[in-house]
């Protein structure tokens, strides 16, 4: 019974974990694509 649960909980914190992972690196791909097109409007407007 033990071991179900912790199985159970060990599988529950790798995907969260895998989760939290991917939204980091989707938030830092949003982020600099956001910056590039502030660059490049900056440099249009001079």
């Amino acid at each position: 019974m033990f071991l179900a649960s912790l199985l159970q909980y060990a599988v529950k914190f790798v995907l969260f974990a895998a989760v939290a992972v991917a939204g980091i690196f989707i938030g830092k791909s949003l982020r600099s694509r956001k910056d590039a097109k502030e660059a490049g409007k900056i440099q249009e407007e001079k």
